[in-house]
């Protein structure tokens, strides 16, 4: 039986590397998805073989889901609950698109992840593999052979398995940071420093504040200061700068697909900039009535990617409005960075509904009186509605 198994070099699929093997008779090959975590891939790529793959694969993917993921969830200001960016749930697909490509091209009979049952990645990893190839079995030991970490453990120590102390589980790409276990378990707990790398503490941060212009084109973020640059290299930038102002940290009670309330922590500096920026131009340039229809959008956009269904019709569907609306959204934003916070201080784009001469109570060209007859219709119906209720 041959196996494909998306690695990670951890504890959990190294045990199921060697249980696959053990317990199935399996060939097992092994990918590790390159997203953007940091990661000594040479490392993982020979540990893998060490522990019996047949044979690895790494694959850079930083571009593709800096352009076909993220730039997808900027244009949609994807905020699940309003406040989680996606970083986790937005490359779930992709890594899993990845391990279905090998699985199809070494004729695999199997594919396993090393996802529990209490989490969301087991339905964003099953539900993408069985839409894009439903033939193939899925394996998950954890879930489905009832594994305990502290077994996992002993197994792996019995086999000379490398185990790292980890008090707390992190996962990591270009787009953030989520940590979760250890004292955040218990929702009443501060959450410590040891938990945050990308972000310093606001209270040690600079005391002057940074400004940065973001440059937009179409809805997309292209340059930083007036200087281009490529889409990993803007986010990683972004990260790096934000995160030295104490900007990006979120604390949250997730509500998780499965029906469970989770307590996560987030470093996503790079990702809440980006996207208040973002949010901030639309304001700008779209009308009322679409961002008011576009908010509906952007949430429903959001709980599809969180839930697992980035293969939905309607996302598609979802996708092409929120492209449509965005082949206006191009211009600059100036934000404020201080002390963990970001605040738009400046705004401009050819496309703008802003009018000064409208709106400027120094020099104008609107006619006031025209508000007069506005007035009594726009109120027609609830003043004699008032009225009634009134006398009745």
């Amino acid at each position: 039986m041959k196996i494909v198994l998306a690695y990670s070099g951890g504890l959990d699929t190294s045990v199921i590397l060697k249980l696959l093997k053990e317990k199935l008779s399996a060939e097992v090959i092994t990918v590790t998805v390159d997203v953007g975590q940091p990661e000594d891939f040479t490392a993982i790529e020979e540990k893998a073989l060490k522990l019996g793959a047949i044979k690895h694969y790494t694959i850079d993917v930083k571009e593709e889901f800096a352009r076909d993921y993220i730039f997808k969830a900027i244009k949609a200001n994807a905020l699940y609950d309003n406040l989680y960016p996606l970083s986790t749930a937005l490359s779930r697909p992709l890594i899993a698109s990845k391990v279905v490509e090998v699985a199809l091209r070494e004729d695999a009979e199997a594919i396993a992840h090393g996802c529990t049952g209490k989490g969301n990645d087991q339905i964003r990893f099953d539900i993408a593999i069985k839409t894009l190839a439903p033939h193939i079995k899925i394996i998950a030991p954890v879930r489905d052979w009832g594994l305990s970490r502290e077994w996992e453990i002993e197994y792996a120590i019995k086999h000379g398995i490398p185990v790292k102390s980890k008090v707390y589980s992190i996962d990591e790409n270009l787009w953030g940071r989520s940590i979760e276990g250890g004292v955040l378990e218990d929702p009443t707990v501060e959450p410590p420093e040891e938990v945050f790398s990308w972000t310093v503490n606001p209270n040690r941060a600079p005391e002057e504040p940074q400004y940065i212009d973001i440059s937009f084109e179409k809805g997309v973020p292209v340059a930083i200061n007036d200087v281009k640059l490529k889409p990993v290299e803007l986010i990683r930038q972004l990260n790096q700068i934000a995160g030295s102002h104490g900007v990006g940290r979120v604390d949250m009670i997730e509500n998780r697909v499965i029906g469970l309330k989770s307590r996560e922590v987030y470093e996503v500096p790079g990702a809440l900039t980006l996207i208040t920026a973002h949010k901030d131009l639309e304001r700008l340039i779209l009308t009322k009535r679409t961002l008011d229809f576009k908010e509906i959008i952007d949430s429903e956009w959001a709980k599809l990617v969180y839930q697992g269904l980035w293969f939905e019709p309607l996302r598609e569907a979802l996708d092409s409005f929120i492209e449509t609306i965005e082949s206006m959204v191009t211009g600059v934003v100036r934000v404020k960075l201080h002390r963990g916070s970001i605040s738009v201080v400046g705004r401009s784009s050819p496309y703008a509904l802003y009018d000064y001469e409208l709106i400027s109570y120094f020099k104008s060209i609107f006619d006031q009186k025209l508000s007069i007859g506005f007035i009594e219709l726009y109120g027609l119906q609830a003043m004699k509605a008032y009225r009634h209720w009134l006398n009745k």
